[in-house]
């Protein structure tokens, strides 16, 4: 078969010109329906194969929604875990405040028997040279930088809380439960008693 004008256009790369005229304009005839068509006209009436069907108007509201909920879960998730760390530093800050404050507690403690000691020798007069210049400087210590205040003093008002009545006795004078000697002073840190003080208690009959 011979190639036509159409055929050659098209191999040689030339645009193609059909015309689609119904009426042949040399003899003046109706041609056939389709006859003048162009390759891949699409029939009037019909839809083009490529070309897709109104989209669904509900589907960008159902992905906005969904993106919505998805960043609030999210902000819900990171609002969590902030709280949660900041209670896990308030806990771990508390933590580390009492355990200092137990350790300071515990040398306290271990050293009441030697600040008993001190006390003693300091009450009968045995407290002298440079031994009582180390016991100055370690009350001073514990003091200064542990808090601890000695306490317990003859007249006060008995208080089981931070007292240990030892001995009792009954007095027409007494008007009230009163510490009448103090047998060894009390040691508290802050409003922590790390040993009460032993008394003897005078009360009235």
């Amino acid at each position: 078969m011979t190639p036509g004008p159409e055929d050659r256009a098209e191999v040689e790369g030339e645009p193609i010109v059909r015309d689609k005229r119904r009426i042949d304009p040399e003899t003046g005839e109706l041609r056939e329906a389709g006859a003048s068509a162009a390759v891949g006209e699409v029939p009037d009436g019909g839809a083009s194969p490529d070309e897709s069907g109104p989209e669904d108007p509900t589907a960008g509201s159902d992905e906005v929604a969904d993106l919505t909920d998805q960043l609030a879960r999210a902000k819900a998730d990171n609002y969590n875990l902030d709280q949660r760390f900041n209670a896990y530093v308030r806990r771990s800050r508390a933590e580390v405040t009492e355990a200092r404050a137990r350790g300071r507690e515990d040398v306290v403690e271990a050293l009441v028997g030697v600040l008993d000691d001190i006390e003693l020798s300091r009450q009968h007069g045995e407290l002298t040279g440079p031994f009582a210049s180390i016991a100055e400087k370690l009350e001073g210590i514990l003091e200064g930088t542990f808090g601890v205040e000695r306490y317990g003093a003859p007249g006060e008002d008995f208080d089981p809380g931070v007292h240990e009545a030892l001995m009792h006795s009954q007095s027409e004078d007494a008007t009230s439960e009163t510490v009448q000697q103090v047998l060894q002073p009390g040691y508290r840190v802050g409003d922590r008693v790390i040993r009460p003080a032993r008394v003897a208690v005078v009360g009235p009959q």
